[in-house]
């Protein structure tokens, strides 16, 4: 069949029930002439319930790299491939990326046909600010690239997203803890969308004392509050003020700045109007 070159589509799925499969995305993966899935039995169960016979191909964490190549040739032969993951929008935390880049890099149109995505519906299930949000995804397993992210977002003022596994519940709640505090407002959902669908709300130590006395099942989608702007800025206050006034004073001066541009950036640090600076160190 001769025709020009094709076109990619990003198809989100359920991510639990099965009615929230939009008609665009039965349309549309009716309509193409490939579908590459994360994993085939799993998609073959979810395209058997519409009925949609189009063929399936493996596209997954382990080939992402060479198996895109070979979706993109094929797009470029005139093919119509739609990518889907094991559930709600590919990409987000699962394989589709790199898919996407080598389209994108070959001039090939990428369309994206929107549904359900877990890490959205657990945000507005929390209750928390979702103005300004950041997603997290999950946390690395290894302890050292664990600590650089908990660095990162230590003083994170939006609200965060994580995606937790079941098996690392307990700890990733503990390490949390530990750079958040007990205290920090946070919200759990589980099972979305389906029977025994469960969002628990509460502070980081009441998530964690929950957990610690049941057995844990499905996949999680955590919301934890962002640090409070008014809080940074007293501890930067507070860590100035370990400092006299002279002592923060030369520590400008010894960088080069002049003795106005001094004077001003020591009674900001200190929440001070400069007038109070300048009588503290000129006069006597």
């Amino acid at each position: 069949m001769n025709r020009e070159v094709g076109k990619l589509y990003i198809v989100s799925t359920p991510i639990g029930n099965l009615q929230d499969m939009t008609f665009r995305a039965v349309e549309t993966l009716k309509m193409v002439d490939l579908i590459a899935a994360e994993d085939t039995r799993h998609t073959r169960e979810l395209l058997n319930h519409f009925d949609i016979s189009t063929k399936l191909t493996s596209y997954h964490e382990h080939n992402k790299f060479d198996k895109a190549n070979d979706i993109v040739e094929e797009i470029k032969k005139g093919a119509n491939v739609a990518v889907v993951t094991d559930a709600g929008t590919p990409i987000i935390s699962d394989p589709g990326n790199e898919l996407v880049r080598q389209a994108i890099s070959e001039n090939i149109e990428v369309t994206a046909v929107p549904g359900a995505c877990a890490a959205v519906n657990a945000l507005v299930l929390s209750g928390l600010d979702a103005k300004s949000f950041v997603f997290i995804g999950f946390l690395p397993d290894d302890k050292k690239k664990l600590k650089e992210q908990l660095d990162e977002i230590k003083n994170e003022t939006r609200t965060m997203i994580f995606y937790i596994s079941p098996h690392n519940i307990i700890d990733d709640l503990k390490n949390l803890i530990t750079v958040f505090g007990k205290d920090r407002l946070a919200s759990i959902s589980r099972e979305m969308t389906k029977i025994h669908e469960e969002t628990l709300r509460g502070s980081l130590s009441d998530l964690l004392e929950n957990f610690e006395n049941r057995t844990i099942k499905g996949e999680f989608v955590l919301i934890v509050s962002g640090i409070d702007k008014n809080f940074i800025k007293e501890q930067e206050i507070d860590k100035w003020l370990k400092l006299s006034v002279k002592e923060h004073y030369d520590r400008y001066i010894s960088e080069g700045l002049s003795d106005k541009d001094a004077i001003k950036k020591v009674a900001k640090d200190r929440g001070v109007d400069k007038r109070d600076i300048y009588r503290e160190l000129k006069v006597k």
